[in-house]
């Protein structure tokens, strides 16, 4: 039976996607960002290292435990029928294919089995990304790959339940420790995880040999006049690796408003005009970023747009893992005893991140940028210019779609060219005016015969009306 569990307020604003403090510039050679595109790389750039936390975090908040309340979870979760999982799994479940969850950690499960490895801790090292006192990671990882028994009555399953989870706990709203500073002063107290060490478990996911990377978790800045700080710098370099030198598909959540100074008004909708700026979405050279959609195939109001959403996937009324237990979630308890259901951009991203799974499995010669490129191409895409927008990026992912499709680019057929083709009009056909002559001069003779007739008519009953009478004579 499946059962609620009560996950902590600090994860409870709607279940949106992790935030990460910001973190201080570089120094001004560092060029300024403009717009939406990220300044190059710079040549050199070092790949960050590291396999442990950056501060001796501690345990400030307890962990999430269950709750009392069992609710029977046995639906389907609208998102699996939308994306037609029945059908999907008869060409490919990812088996064999490795998938990192960069999150909160990722606890043990049934509906995980032997499939979950512990890789690294950026919060704790020694529990090895195997606990997760959040609860988020843990629902991530159920998105992609949980696989309750075959005789059970439960619809719920991930998109590719028979891959392998890497866990990286990297971030934890529940530990906080205290950042020393260089005056002596009293530091300020943070929760675990920033973009630094988002970077080094990127690396550390990468040379886990993982075969894609899943990253629910943002930062949101203001756009305008702001140099690229170390912690961006780091995540650039280290996204860039994992593509280019370990063949890794990168896919990050879009983001939530309301987050992390993510205004609610959202993000704009001129492309070369953003207002904030939201990494790891931002890096969309190297990262797929995904935006969330309503069960009506609407944008899901708290989904952060940008130039750099590429697809979008089911966001709200989410079913997932219950990460205090053995069975399943479908709400979110705050301390006060109110109920949210679970949605956010987080719970969108690993939908794709498991499609890729799947892509991976049955494409095997594919490179990670070419698997991206099947993802977007088999996309829904909204009526916009080039198929893409602000909103939904190419739009709602199609993952039979991108399981069966023929994509030219793939068998060495070159895209097609545009040719400069003169455009020529046929020479002007003179009219012949002569039958419409005959008509009308016909036509004009008739009318005229009409007039005469008819005047010669009135004229005899006129004289007839008025001609003396005769009279007889005596």
């Amino acid at each position: 039976m499946g059962r609620a569990r009560r996950i902590p307020a600090l994860l409870l604003a709607a279940g949106l996607a992790l935030a990460l403090p910001a973190q201080p510039a570089l120094a001004q050679e560092q060029p300024a960002t403009a717009g939406p595109v990220p300044p190059p790389l710079p040549p050199g750039t070092p790949v960050p290292g590291g396999d442990g936390p950056d501060l001796p975090y501690a345990l400030k908040t307890a962990c999430i435990r269950g709750h009392k309340d069992n609710i029977d979870i046995k639906n389907k979760p609208w998102g699996q029928t939308r994306l037609q999982f029945d059908s999907l799994h008869k060409f490919a479940t990812g088996d064999g294919v490795k998938v990192a969850v960069i999150d909160t950690g990722v606890s043990r499960h049934p509906y995980l089995g032997n499939r979950l490895q512990g890789v690294g801790d950026f919060v704790k090292k020694e529990h090895k990304g195997l606990e997760d006192c959040d609860g988020h990671g843990t629902q991530v990882a159920g998105i992609i790959a949980a696989s309750p028994p075959a005789d059970s009555d439960i619809g719920f399953k991930g998109i590719a339940p028979r891959a392998t989870i890497l866990s990286v706990r990297q971030s934890s709203a529940n530990y906080t420790a205290t950042r020393p500073t260089t005056d002596g002063s009293r530091g300020e107290e943070v929760t675990a995880g920033n973009l630094t060490t988002l970077a080094q478990a990127v690396v550390l996911a990468a040379n886990a040999d993982a075969d894609v990377i899943n990253m629910s978790v943002n930062r949101c800045r203001p756009a305008a006049n702001y140099v690229i700080d170390q912690g961006e710098l780091a995540l650039q370099a280290a996204v860039r690796y994992a593509v280019e030198q370990k063949d890794v598909v990168l896919v990050t959540s879009a983001g939530n408003t309301g987050e992390d100074n993510c205004p609610d008004s959202q993000n704009g909708f001129d492309p070369n005009n953003p207002t904030h700026i939201v990494t790891p979405p931002w890096f969309r050279d190297d990262v797929l970023s995904v935006a969330a959609m309503d069960r009506n195939g609407d944008p899901a109001p708290f989904s952060v747009q940008g130039p750099w959403v590429g697809v979008s996937a089911p966001g709200t009324d989410i079913i997932s893992l219950d990460p205090s237990g053995d069975g399943l979630a479908n709400l979110h308890i705050k301390a006060d005893g109110a109920k949210n259901t679970i949605q956010g951009t987080s719970f969108a991203a690993p939908y794709v991140a498991g499609l890729a799974a799947l892509i991976r499995e049955r494409f095997p010669h594919l490179d990670a940028r070419q698997v991206v490129e099947r993802i977007k191409l088999t996309a829904s895409h909204p009526a916009a210019p080039g198929g893409h927008d602000n909103l939904v990026g190419y739009g709602m992912i199609n993952p039979v779609g991108a399981l069966t499709a023929m994509i030219p680019a793939e068998q060495g057929v070159p895209p097609e060219e545009s040719i400069d083709v003169e455009m020529t009009m046929p020479p002007a056909v003179p009219k012949d005016w002569t039958p419409m002559r005959v008509a009308l001069i016909g036509a004009g003779g008739g009318v005229v015969l009409l007039l005469l007739t008819l005047f010669v008519v009135h004229t005899v009953r006129r004289n007839q009306t008025t001609r003396p009478e005769v009279r007889g004579q005596a």
